[in-house]
């Protein structure tokens, strides 16, 4: 094919307006780049190319390349047809008459370009993935959604597709997917290339790519497994100390105990605020004695106020703004913030955490607002060290996580956790322990969480979790949300980790004078005596399942198999699994189904093949649907016939 040169296992392929190079960077998995000014460059962003075998073959009119069961075929006029095992599963749309327009490019300011590629529609197709959002959706086959973080909004840029094959859409700028019934299309505002690359397989196999192309997850340590208590927040190093010592008073086994913010003596100090912690080293002490570790929230905001505000003013550490004030959040006062991008940055912030923080005791750290939160939602006015918000815009918590990590391991950490608000691909090799943001106190919210958290799961990150209980708007003493509590903590149970968080509605005025007093109390012991038994029980069933959990954490990390994970994940070959949003697999023997709707005390459940036990008494089931009671106080779980974990579901 003329304007077509195999060269060092890539082809590379020109016509007016565009350079194309395509290559194998895995098995069964073929990278595609185009640049619109004809100047190939070499950036992965965060990808991790493998070396992979391949074999290229040129036609009059074709030129083709197979790497595993995967074919890409490019046509003279520049289509590109991807085909598994002879068939087509993602092909090229023409936007033009006479076969023509594949990819478009506007030119922009700074020699960035807007850019787009479409594919044909499947009426068949069903996608899942793209990080975590509360659509409603579970296949996201019909909707479009904007590439962009905000709060309880992650985009983690890559696909899952029912006909067999991984979408990962290589490209931190921001923009928009459409996953429309007339086409698929992705879409980024500036940008120097297209990159994207499709790796063929079942999920199993899309997954192990995936870790092998983004970085794999280290393995979970022991302690973040178990039960880790939270709320918005502890005022005092007292308040935070009674709790710990109830729980241990109680036998209730607790992992971790979370400080949130406003500990602090000003945004951008990283330091506690002496008046309110006045011993931290005597506070992690005692922790450490009852076996609790301390995780502590720590934003990216900082102003004038702050003692560190002129150094990282100076020496470029905030992020900049192309127009008008670089004050990009307003939060008591207007905020700056940190630009975790620059290496400087990370290194001189990490600083400052471990003197204050972690070398009096603290364990983790808590990443709120890491998207990072901007108001006005202006990406493109931001100028980070990495290059315009527009154009790099998603990457931000991947560096941001990259800080927390590399910052620990220089201690000798072997394996940080960091609790944090977003993340992009390739965030899980830094340790990201993803949270879904301040959602809603509702059960629909409950309903949400569950579609999006089995979204997030295929895309490479499998540490993930909600506030349990939801974020905001929650009454404790209302009737309602004392059974929302109970179901969204069995949810909890079989998520990768379980957190109890939220504001609650605070009954009762103010204890003292702080910016940001606590809310109303939210210990399992807050929402009542019957739920204190029933929650109680529930952490406990998840500390026998702490030996279940860490095997698959280390599956996790060893082949990138997400914990919490859909039907299809496990049975590919069963159509009704490609459907079943509020049921899924936790790990690989437990089947859970979460009670979602208030009143709600039946569920329709399907079992996919195989023999299951119902672990709240023991009957035994097959392949099928089957309408099965809960009450408050049970839960709908089925584990697979022979397997071990049965054992922790008998007290």
């Amino acid at each position: 094919m003329r304007n077509t040169e195999v060269r060092n296992g890539q082809i590379l392929f020109t016509r007016a307006g565009e350079l194309v190079r395509i290559s194998a960077c895995h098995t069964n998995a073929i990278r595609f780049e185009a640049f619109p000014d004809c100047r190939p460059f070499d950036e992965n962003y965060t990808l991790l190319p493998q070396a992979a075998a391949c074999e290229i073959t040129e036609a009059e009119n074709a030129v083709c390349m197979r790497a595993g069961d995967l074919t890409l075929r490019l046509e003279q006029n520049g289509k590109v047809t991807f085909y598994k095992d002879g068939v087509a599963i993602l092909e090229e749309k023409p936007e033009l008459t006479f076969n023509d327009g594949f990819r478009h490019y506007e030119i922009g300011a700074g020699n960035l370009w807007s850019a787009r590629v479409t594919f044909e529609t499947n009426a068949e197709e069903r996608f899942f993935g793209l990080g975590h959002e509360a659509s409603g959706c579970f296949d996201l086959k019909g909707c479009a959604f904007d590439l962009r973080h905000v709060n309880a909004k992650c985009t983690v840029p890559f696909l899952v597709s029912s006909l067999g094959y991984g979408f990962l859409w290589n490209n931190p700028a921001v923009g928009n997917v459409e996953l429309a019934a007339n086409c698929t299309r992705w879409s980024v505002n500036a940008t120097r290339k297209l990159d994207y690359v499709v790796i063929g397989g079942a999920p199993k196999e899309i997954s192990e790519a995936l870790a092998d192309l983004t970085g794999h997850v280290p393995v979970m340590p022991h302690w973040a497994t178990g039960f880790w208590q939270s709320r918005l927040r502890y005022e005092t190093q007292e308040d935070l100390l009674a709790v710990a010592r109830r729980y241990r008073d109680e036998g209730i086994p607790l992992s971790v105990i979370v400080c949130d913010y406003f500990h602090w003596t000003e945004q951008g100090d990283y330091r506690f605020d002496p008046a309110c912690w006045p011993d931290v080293k005597a506070m992690t002490d005692e922790l450490h004695d009852m076996g609790v570790k301390l995780a502590v929230s720590v934003w990216p905001t900082v102003n004038e106020g702050s003692e560190n505000y002129w150094y990282m003013r100076d020496h470029n550490m905030l992020i900049r703004t192309a127009r008008g004030s670089d004050r990009v959040f307003s939060f008591y006062g207007p905020q700056a913030e940190i630009d975790a991008t620059n290496p400087e940055t990370r290194a001189y912030v990490f600083g400052k955490i471990k003197e204050n923080y972690l070398d009096r005791g603290v364990d983790a750290l808590w990443f709120d607002e890491a998207e990072p939160e901007i108001h006005p939602e202006h990406f493109d006015n931001l100028l980070f060290h990495a290059g315009t918000g527009g154009e790099v815009g998603l990457i931000y918590p991947y560096y941001y996580s990259q800080m927390a990590y590399d910052g620990f391991r220089s201690m000798g950490v072997e394996a940080p956790v960091t609790l944090t608000r977003c993340a992009y691909l390739g965030s899980q090799k830094f340790g990201a322990l993803v949270w879904s943001g301040d959602i809603p106190s509702t059960f629909k919210s409950l309903s949400d969480q569950v579609k999006a958290g089995l979204n997030m799961s295929v895309c490479g990150i499998p540490w993930w979790n909600t506030d349990i209980g939801g974020f905001y708007g929650a009454d404790i003493e209302s009737d309602e949300f004392r059974e929302l509590i109970v179901r969204w903590f069995q949810y909890g149970v079989f998520s990768p980790v379980m957190r109890l968080h939220g504001s609650r509605i605070r009954h009762g005025e103010k204890k003292r004078d702080l910016k940001e007093p606590s809310g109303d109390p939210n210990e399992i012991w807050s929402f009542g005596a019957r739920n204190f038994e029933i929650l109680k029980s529930l952490v406990l069933l998840r500390d026998r399942l702490r030996p279940y959990i860490e095997a698959h954490m280390r599956l996790a990390a060893e082949r990138g198999w997400p914990v919490m994970r859909p039907m299809f994940f496990d049975h590919p070959e069963d159509p009704v699994c490609w459907t079943q949003g509020e049921q899924y697999m936790f790990g690989g023997d437990i089947l859970f189904a979460p009670i979602v709707n208030r009143g709600q005390t039946k569920k329709t459940v399907y079992l996919p093949q195989g023999d299951w036990i119902l672990t709240k008494n023991g009957s035994r089931y097959t392949q099928g649907f089957y309408e099965i009671e809960a009450a408050l106080d049970e839960f709908i779980a089925f584990v697979r016939d022979g397997a071990d974990v049965l054992a922790a579901f008998r007290e």
